[in-house]
């Protein structure tokens, strides 16, 4: 049974992530800045919300795979306050590998990264050798957690992979597309959207999304790679609109703007041919996977 930690457990994908392996008979211990989370869980590990230091879980525990699931994921955010945000995505993930590098350097390390690197592709599908432009401070702060993993393996033989995660969703998404659609459902009135309804993006449901951190762990090579996490198809924001109101009430109308956020890309569509040869296979259509999201989002009666 292999020994997982997955740090930022607080977090969509993280907090999934913890209840995916632990239900695949997985050994996981999960940790976070913030309190109480997991009330009475022995699996729970606290990090202290200001200089977390990660060198104890390494010391204390027998790793076989690190996940790191932590940071901020918020592009406005890192135009408000970049230092936070670099803080968050770079200098942590520095801190991660020197803790493995000088106690566990035979413990796998997976880094969420973004398809924020990208910016706008100047060809679809995106594959991961392209030039990279991005577009915010988030996506340069993914940029250069992506180097220190190829770094650390390079210079210290480290076992790391980074995985550029497109647009994920699922139960417990709180921000975001699909999240903000839900929200704007309780404003009275008509429903103005960004954008034009022409921009694309490509979504991957989150149990897609941890079928594939589960064969990179049973199949990477764990060299500094850098692998697509995405569905592989192209979805228009209106499309994906039509999918989630038609789905959460067919009577909503809805409308865009043509004003773009700063930050944001236009189209996104990722080549998929790396997850492909470690045997990704979505089970997941983005239909199937809103059907669950609606529900989750019906049976919490959230706001």
């Amino acid at each position: 049974m292999l020994n997982i930690l997955i740090i930022g457990v607080g977090g969509f994908i993280g907090r999934n992530a913890f209840q995916y392996f632990s239900r695949h008979n997985y050994s996981v211990i999960g940790c976070d800045v913030i309190k109480n989370i997991y009330l009475n869980d022995p699996r729970y590990i606290y990090l202290g919300e200001t200089q977390s230091d990660f060198e104890p879980l390494f010391i204390e525990n027998n790793f076989d795979v690190c996940i790191n699931a932590s940071g901020s994921a918020h592009v406005g955010f890192s135009f408000e306050d970049p230092a936070k945000d670099f803080e968050l995505n770079v200098l942590n993930v520095n801190k991660i590998l020197v803790a493995i590098r000088k106690h566990a350097p035979k413990c796998r390390f997976i880094n969420f990264s973004s398809a924020a690197v990208y910016g706008n592709p100047t060809q679809l599908p995106i594959a991961e050798d392209i030039t990279l432009k991005p577009l915010s401070p988030y996506g340069f702060h993914k940029l250069q957690s992506e180097h220190l993993l190829t770094e650390y393996h390079k210079f210290f033989g480290l076992h790391t992979c980074n995985l550029r995660v497109f647009s994920a969703f699922g139960p417990e998404l709180k921000k975001q597309l699909f999240w903000d659609l839900y929200q704007k459902t309780k404003i009275p009135g008509p429903i103005e959207l960004f954008g034009t309804g022409e921009e694309s993006r490509d979504f991957i449901y989150i149990e897609d999304l941890l079928q594939v951190v589960e064969l990179v762990i049973k199949n990477a090579k764990f060299e500094g790679d850098v692998i697509n996490v995405a569905s592989g198809h192209e979805t228009t924001i209106r499309e994906a609109a039509t999918l989630f109101y038609n789905e959460f009430n067919s009577e909503i109308q809805f409308s865009f703007s043509g004003k773009v956020k700063v930050g944001d890309p236009n189209n996104w569509c990722a080549d998929i041919k790396k997850l492909r040869e470690i045997g990704f296979v979505a089970r997941y259509s983005l239909a199937n996977g809103l059907k669950k999201y609606v529900t989750w989002l019906k049976e919490n009666a959230l706001d």
